[in-house]
């Protein structure tokens, strides 16, 4: 295959985390993995790991044998999108605190899009962050 015609293709990654009780450092280093030749990978990486973190508190991911499977579907020169799905569980909005912000409120600040939709097993969550120049 020509390498020049792979360049446009999107790079899907598709790690599955088991849904340990306490977010640890090897989560960011997947995320880190998985983004560090991104432009806007610090930002990547801070959404992914809000992401996760929530999954692990929020859901039954944090169970044992739960997982939580985190996708990328990364568009070179156009955008990055980060998709963390866990195993459901009650969903609560929590009270705002403006003096601190919650993980979604960081995605929302650096995301262009994000959103939550149902699945059958759980939720999947999700941010979109445009692909910027380095």
């Amino acid at each position: 295959a020509n390498p020049r015609h792979q360049r446009n293709r999107p790079a899907h990654q598709h790690p599955h985390l088991p849904g340990y009780p306490r977010p640890g450092p090897g989560h960011t280093r997947r995320t880190q993995r998985i983004t560090r030749r991104l432009p806007p990978a610090d930002d990547i990486i801070l959404c992914a790991s809000e992401l996760i973190t929530n999954a692990i508190i929020h859901s039954r991911s944090a169970r044992p044998g739960g997982t939580i499977p985190v996708h990328a579907d990364i568009r070179p020169g156009d955008y990055v999108r980060i998709e963390v799905r866990d195993d459901g569980g009650p969903w609560t909005e929590p009270a705002r605190d403006a003096d601190r912000p919650h993980g979604l409120d960081i995605v929302r600040a650096l995301a262009s899009q994000q959103g939550i939709t149902d699945t059958s097993t759980g939720r999947a969550v999700w941010a979109q962050l445009d692909w910027t120049a380095a």
